[in-house]
């Protein structure tokens, strides 16, 4: 009698349990999370119920320290970026520890190690990606064929900077430029900003020698740095892009799958994809790289810890819920198994015929790791803010520029503490 009491309590707990509160980064991403919790509702847990919130991707981080400090409406489940991941990187993270819960799960070795990693600190994997944030180069197919250019010319460093110097003698600029390309060039050489011990460009000369060949690029007339200084301003697609200014940009899945087909919805059929051109001589050799990405992670201070497991666990493992991520357009899973969807491998008539995710999955083990460190939001801001500019406009060697930057790190103070 006693134990059937306890049952129906907690059957009546669960039942007015409050909905899984869910704080996302984007109004994109929350049409598609609304749809995943009425899918987990049909095929796992009918009685689950959860509120999804979309806040802007700077926004987030403000929004998070409000509800951390005070306690009061704060979420269940985040989507974080990874670069304000590392924000949260402090001796006591605000994030539950899910190692146990992964291992338990089976799943660990499913995701791409370089992307679990990204979400992990101190051996603790305190989130799951999102994405795999592979870089490619989108580049303008009726430009190619109007200047009779194929892709393999840009295979190279040496082949972009060869042909692209022809068409800057023409006035036609290659490679739309963004600062945050320095650290993208600089870990497919397989250079890093931090390195596990927490030192900031522990290869100096290697650092040095990346972005002198980004000066190159905007010397030459290659490269061509948007009027607002970013490849993430929609203006740059009404200026730049629309103008034919520019004839390749160099970004990740999520880059091509949302902002290229958002802004430029009336140029379908005219983009193709391509890998990153291998720098000749660099031991890494690779053809892709990676910046920024999402992944979900579970706030500590949860009353609906378990719950909110059950749903990450599944969105980001279920072959639906990976199969509309990215043809919803929000990205390409970091979850290996997905691969084998036929689905993610069709031709994309946006991308004139090219298939992203055979591209992809091709890239997908070249793809770099990154070390991460709570100063590196830091470091990747003040680089889009512009602390790298006097070395791309030749006002300072890059070696003094970099010089700069690490004086500026290493006297701003640590992360912000919740």
């Amino acid at each position: 009698m006693v134990f059937g009491s306890a049952a129906v309590v907690g059957l009546c707990v669960s039942a007015v349990a409050e909905p899984v509160s869910i704080w996302i980064s984007s109004q994109q991403d929350k049409l598609y999370y609304d749809d995943m919790v009425k899918l987990y509702q049909e095929q796992v847990d009918a009685d689950f119920e959860a509120e999804v919130q979309a806040f802007g991707f700077r926004e987030m981080p403000d929004k998070l320290a409000v509800a951390f400090r005070t306690g009061v409406n704060a979420p269940d489940i985040v989507q974080l970026d990874e670069v304000f991941f590392g924000m949260y990187l402090q001796e006591d993270t605000p994030f539950v520890d899910l190692t146990d819960r992964v291992e338990k799960a089976g799943f660990k070795n499913d995701f791409m190690p370089q992307r679990l990693k990204l979400f992990s600190h101190q051996e603790k994997i305190l989130g799951l990606p999102q994405s795999l944030s592979a870089m490619v180069i989108y580049y303008r197919r009726d430009l190619f064929e109007e200047y009779g250019l194929v892709p393999t010319m840009f295979s190279t460093w040496e082949g972009m900077m060869h042909y692209g110097g022809q068409l800057a003698e023409q006035g036609q600029a290659f490679l739309a430029m963004d600062p945050s390309y320095f650290g993208i060039f600089l870990r497919q050489r397989g250079g890093k900003l931090f390195d596990e011990d927490g030192n900031f460009l522990p290869d100096m000369e290697l650092a040095a020698d990346t972005l002198e060949k980004m000066t190159e690029l905007t010397a030459s007339g290659v490269g061509l740095m948007p009027d607002r200084a970013s490849i993430f301003d929609p203006v740059f697609f009404g200026g730049d892009v629309e103008n034919n200014e520019i004839m390749a940009i160099m970004g990740a899945d999520w880059y091509g799958l949302d902002m290229i087909q958002q802004f430029s919805s009336h140029m379908a059929g005219q983009w193709g994809i391509m890998p990153l051109p291998i720098w000749e001589g660099d031991e890494a050799a690779r053809r892709t790289s990676t910046f920024a990405g999402q992944g979900l992670v579970i706030y500590k201070g949860s009353k609906q810890v378990d719950r909110s497991w059950e749903f990450m666990k599944w969105v980001m493992t279920d072959r639906e819920a990976n199969a509309r991520r990215f043809l919803r357009g929000n990205s390409f899973p970091a979850y290996k198994p997905s691969f084998e969807d036929p689905r993610l491998m069709e031709a994309s008539a946006f991308f004139g015929g090219d298939s992203m995710g055979r591209l992809l999955t091709n890239l997908a083990y070249e793809v770099p790791e990154v070390a991460m460190n709570a100063k590196r939001p830091m470091a990747v801001f003040m680089m889009r803010e512009g602390m790298l500019n006097g070395a791309l406009m030749g006002e300072q060697t890059a070696e003094e520029a970099l010089q700069a930057l690490k004086g500026a790190l290493e006297n701003a103070g640590g992360p912000p503490q919740e």
